[in-house]
């Protein structure tokens, strides 16, 4: 099955965004893939983190789904959606507003086949940079993958890929083929951790793991380390994008994901 990851360098004017969002899953379809991941936050990278708030979307209502799944449904595409800010529960009196970081999952006819609101809320202060999610993202609490097509895929977000837990409880249901991590980190913490922590989690769930990613200098003086990237079972990078918009495909082998189960039976050998 050929996969494609998408990177974009998202800016404040959602249309905008969508447009090369289109574009890009085009482009993927043109090449072949039969499924496309797109980054975190590719509809919105905003002057503000507060700028979320007032484009937040109702499950199954807004612009930012509905173009999901019309790209779905016209390229006949399984569509990893990145992340949209979706409404969070109403919040008690005098709580300060949240929403959630939603990863969108659409089937190539157009239906949402999963959602995961991210669980693990970003926090970084190194006297230079401060980051703090948890001021306007509300944590989603539900392990999640689903079935795409013949892959059996577990979702998460960015600063999800810090915490190994997590994909150990998506494959709960059985092993997962393909993880998905669509991500917008920071120049300097993915300078230092993004490859080493994507190929670990290939290494220790034996498997694939797409891993589109926010990549290049946005307009609101942020910078994205990029790096989008595909990985097989074994660990090995199958494609780079180091920075600024664009794709990298790779075909998922069955064959390859079996090969590497079988000779090193690591997840029959786990204890804990």
């Amino acid at each position: 099955m050929q996969i494609a990851a998408i990177q974009m360098v998202s800016g404040p004017e959602v249309a905008r965004n969508l447009e090369r969002a289109r574009h890009w899953l085009e482009q993927a379809r043109a090449r072949g893939a039969e499924l496309a991941a797109l980054p975190e936050y590719f509809c919105l990278m905003g002057h503000a983190d507060t700028d979320k708030l007032a484009l937040a979307e109702t499950p199954g209502a807004g612009p930012i789904q509905q173009m999901l799944a019309e790209a779905a449904r016209e390229l006949g595409l399984w569509i990893i959606g990145g992340t949209l800010p979706m409404k969070a529960a109403a919040a008690e009196a005098g709580a300060a507003a949240r929403v959630r970081n939603a990863c969108c999952v659409f089937a190539p006819d157009g239906s949402l086949a999963a959602r995961y609101d991210k669980i693990h809320l970003f926090r970084y202060d190194n006297g230079r940079e401060h980051y703090d999610e948890g001021r306007v993202l509300e944590a989603g609490a539900a392990p999640t993958a689903v079935q795409t097509g013949p892959l059996r895929t577990g979702l998460s977000v960015c600063y999800d890929l810090r915490f190994p837990e997590l994909y150990r409880a998506a494959a709960l249901g059985g092993p997962c083929d393909l993880l998905s991590v669509p991500a917008a980190f920071t120049y300097t913490t993915g300078q230092a951790h993004w490859e080493l922590l994507l190929r670990a989690r290939a290494v220790e769930n034996q498997a694939y793991v797409i891993a589109p990613a926010q990549g290049g200098r946005h307009e609101n003086g942020r910078r994205t380390w990029g790096h989008t990237m595909i990985v097989d079972p074994w660990g090995l990078v199958l494609g780079c994008l180091e920075e600024g918009e664009g794709l990298v495909t790779a075909e998922l082998d069955p064959a390859r994901l079996a090969q590497v189960r079988e000779q090193l039976p690591a997840l029959q050998h786990r204890v804990l």
